[in-house]
């Protein structure tokens, strides 16, 4: 993915972001902050730029995908303050800040994800901010609530948490991380080309193949580097997965076939964009992106 794409995406939907975190009111002035804090703290912003990279390769433009990319930005920064929970991963450092619940409280970082998530749907369902017609915003909202809920990242979630300290095979891995994982990052494409307003059948078919593809080869390259990387680079505790007891792909297959699957599923992601020719470069640049980081 080219900087200076990575770059205007970012600026544009931060600039969306920043709008949806003024208190209407001064008694709410702490929840908005601690609402703005996990949301603008940095990030690569991998699924606005999905989004954003969707719409355009059914010839949409940016604009049109700004709902589409804050919403599932707000979705994905909700189950991080969440997973951060003692409750859950019990986690010190996020993008190399204090997490929520460090630096306000426990409370607040529970009422912070609640927050996100429920604004989230409100960005996509008023009229007013989205330009969609009723039935497309409909659809939006239904394939958001799908990859949010339990049949996508709050199962996976949950799985997760079952799965620590047991033996797994690759199928159960995987099927935890479509859900965990995959199932936003799939929305994440998918929001992007129904907000471009041209996404017919076979459009969304083959987009959902390469994003299914990428979201698995997400997950393989997080769980590589929590092996190879350091805590200052990944901006979050390295080696948790092994202290914790997770099951990953170095820890089933081995570290260089876990790298060869993550090659593989690149192919796969990269074959499914042969339809869209040139207008499907920063999805193309995505996807190496994604399977190339270091942090």
């Amino acid at each position: 993915m080219s900087a200076a794409y990575q770059k205007a995406c970012r600026a544009r939907v931060d600039a969306c972001l920043e709008q949806l975190f003024v208190a209407p009111q001064d008694d709410l002035a702490r929840l908005y902050q601690a609402m703005r804090y996990s949301v603008m703290n940095g990030g690569k912003r991998v699924r606005p730029i999905l989004a954003y990279a969707a719409c355009e390769a059914l010839s949409g433009e940016a604009g049109q995908a700004d709902d589409a990319a804050c919403a599932v930005e707000l979705i994905h920064a909700y189950s991080l303050v969440h997973d951060d929970l003692p409750a859950m991963d019990d986690d010190d450092l996020r993008r190399g800040q204090p997490t929520t619940h460090k630096a306000f409280d426990e409370a607040a970082a529970i009422l912070a994800g609640d927050g996100l998530q429920s604004l989230a749907f409100s960005v996509l369902a008023e009229p007013r901010r989205h330009a969609a017609g009723a039935e497309t915003r409909l659809r939006m909202l239904a394939v958001l609530a799908r990859a949010a809920g339990p049949e996508g990242m709050v199962g996976g979630q949950a799985i997760d948490l079952q799965s620590v300290g047991r033996q797994i095979d690759q199928r159960a891995l995987e099927n935890m991380h479509r859900h965990k994982t995959g199932a936003l990052i799939e929305a994440s494409v998918c929001l992007g080309a129904l907000a471009s307003g041209r996404a017919d059948d076979a459009a969304l078919a083959a987009l959902q193949t390469y994003a299914r593809a990428i979201g698995l080869a997400f997950q393989v390259q997080d769980d590589i580097l929590d092996v190879e990387s350091d805590t200052a680079t990944l901006g979050k505790t390295q080696g948790k997965d092994q202290a914790q007891d997770k099951p990953t792909y170095p820890a089933l297959l081995g570290l260089e076939p876990a790298k060869a699957y993550a090659l593989d599923l690149l192919e796969q992601a990269l074959a499914a964009l042969d339809a869209f020719g040139e207008r499907a470069g920063p999805l193309r640049d995505l996807a190496r992106f994604i399977v190339e980081r270091r942090s």
